[in-house]
């Protein structure tokens, strides 16, 4: 049964109570001890870990049928041995990784079962990456992955012996998939699969004309093979060599292509309870996406009649001007965050969102999100809050090992897209916007977006709707015009919803979540002053970590 979590009057009223109260620092979240979880559970997530990556062969994945068969039964294996542990005396935070466990297992399950990528999906051989995700992991399945972003450069020796090894399983990796994919018929999987090699080859292509600059936690990072060992400038051509040929390749074969792309309904609500472990099956998100939708489009125009006798917003077309502008309103978003204790006053916290500061970008390359940002950055800059969890990741790592790092099969993505795009609302009904009202509508654009493309992405799923279908109403349910369905942005979105089902509605279902667990905590005691409620969530999130909501601990409704 839908549970219906529009809590907006609760959260405004708890926001604007926060708003007006003294800048303080969010009380510390309560430190797990390692002692909490078991040693033979932290043992058994290393071990299964290790045991879920691919294997390797000649130096690169191997999805043969020799190695998927040993996977097979291998993760029959590991299945009864956690059923088998002993968890007398368990804590509520260990019966709980134990589960995300499980959950785990059930990805590599339904991997081997349903999505078998290495066998449909031709962009999951794109194993190669510039930039650093904005979420914990990357978002999508992927054979393997080399982050160049990870390195630093110009490279050590040290470093260019490894960056050398990782590259040259590439052309291997690549002219073994064709024969994994051979008899691949996923239609749409394989009109858009030779995008993200094109990108691949594009990023080593840079890097070998030393034009590559990548966004990063810490904000741009160029990276050049100055210095470079001619071993690895031979692996970066071969790779970005093999890479084209691979994409030439998809393109070439694609036509032929004539099956559904999607996983099914009934796979899909398999896959939303036993993996992402979300109570919302297709029917349910899409209720809630098209109520999201509906709801977007209403506040939209609700603000503009509103705001009728107001100016528009204004593009500034000076770069050196918008820059200055975007500095200001980051320092201004930063400041706001930490005053209405929706984020403590740490010097990694205010330096992680300043390096995502944005920079002019012309009319001619604006893509949805630059025709918001072009008018006010901070309806984007909410939902950068997501590089804040990257630095508390890495300078404040979870006490929890489990949970140390990012689960598998993106199980962190309700949680992750959710509160980011929370964010984008609740920082509006803070008052981030009283001085500049006409903001307020950028923000129900913004969501109007995330649930159209969605929605869009659950008919895909279901094999209602091709990825063009899907991309023409992700655009015309955009207000203003914002998203057009030949711009590469849709494409590469409504392409990454199809390959990581469920990540098109990750953004609603995991606001939904976070709605009610702020619901709760005000339930809890109405006598306590609103912002330390808010406090309390948000430390919550930080202490609970990127996991799924139904591991978080909640009070019974």
């Amino acid at each position: 049964m839908l549970r219906t979590r529009f809590m907006l009057g609760c959260c405004a009223m708890i926001l604007a109570a926060g708003t007006s109260s003294p800048a303080l620092s969010a009380p510390p979240a309560a430190a797990v001890v390692q002692d909490e979880i078991p040693a033979t559970l932290v043992d058994f997530a290393a071990g299964w870990r290790r045991f879920a990556q691919p294997e390797f062969t000649a130096g690169a994945p191997d999805f043969g049928s020799e190695a998927l068969a040993r996977k097979r039964a291998g993760l029959i294996e590991w299945k009864a041995r956690l059923a088998q542990l002993d968890r007398s005396g368990w804590t509520q935070r260990a019966q709980a990784d134990a589960r995300l466990l499980e959950a785990e297992m059930n990805g590599l399950d339904f991997d081997l079962r349903v999505r078998r990528p290495w066998a449909r999906d031709p962009s999951y051989f794109a194993t190669v990456y510039g930039e650093e995700s904005d979420v914990p992991a990357h978002e999508g399945p992927s054979a393997d992955v080399v982050d160049l972003f990870r390195y630093d450069w110009p490279l050590s020796k040290a470093d260019d012996a490894r960056l050398t090894t990782q590259l040259r399983s590439v052309p291997i990796l690549l002219q073994r998939a064709r024969t994994w994919l051979a008899d691949g018929n996923a239609a749409d999987l394989w009109r858009y699969g030779d995008r993200a090699l094109a990108e691949q080859a594009s990023v080593l292509s840079a890097l070998l004309d030393g034009s590559l600059s990548m966004r990063t936690l810490e904000g741009q990072k160029a990276a050049s093979l100055k210095g470079a060992s001619p071993a690895l400038r031979r692996a970066v051509t071969e790779a970005r060599d093999a890479t084209l040929a691979f994409a030439a390749w998809i393109k070439a074969e694609a036509p032929k292509k004539t099956g559904p792309s999607g996983v099914g309904k009934v796979d899909y609500n398999w896959y939303m309870k036993h993996v992402q472990l979300l109570p919302y099956d297709w029917d349910a998100q899409r209720g809630m996406l098209q109520r999201e939708l509906d709801r977007a489009w209403a506040g939209l125009r609700l603000e503009e009649a509103r705001n009728r006798h107001l100016p528009p917003l204004q593009a500034i077309d000076d770069p050196a001007a918008y820059r200055r502008f975007a500095e200001q309103k980051m320092a201004r978003f930063t400041d706001f965050l930490v005053a209405n204790r929706l984020m403590e006053d740490k010097p990694y916290y205010r330096a992680a969102l300043a390096a995502q500061t944005l920079n002019y970008v012309p009319p001619e390359r604006r893509n949805f999100f630059y025709h918001v940002t072009a008018l006010d950055p901070w309806p984007l800059y909410s939902h950068d809050i997501h590089w804040m969890e990257l630095a508390r990741i890495k300078h404040e790592p979870n006490a929890d090992p489990i949970r140390r790092t990012a689960p598998l099969f993106n199980i962190f993505q309700s949680r992750s897209e959710g509160f980011a795009t929370a964010l984008e609302e609740l920082s509006m009904h803070a008052g981030l916007y009283d001085d500049v009202p006409r903001g307020r509508e950028l923000v129900w654009i913004m969501l109007a977006n995330r649930a159209a493309r969605g929605l869009a992405s659950l008919h895909v799923q279901a094999n209602e709707w091709t990825l063009a279908e899907a991309g023409r109403f992700h655009a015309r349910w955009t207000p203003r015009g914002y998203s057009d369905p030949d711009n590469p942005l849709v494409g590469f979105e409504q392409l990454l919803y199809l390959r990581q089902p469920g990540y098109g509605t990750s953004y609603v279902t995991g606001k939904a979540e976070l709605d009610a667990l702020i619901a709760d905590a005000a339930a809890a005691d109405e006598t306590r002053p609103a912002a330390d409620v808010l406090a309390d969530v948000f430390a919550t999130l930080n202490r609970e970590g990127s996991v799924p909501f139904a591991l978080y601990p909640r009070r019974a409704r």
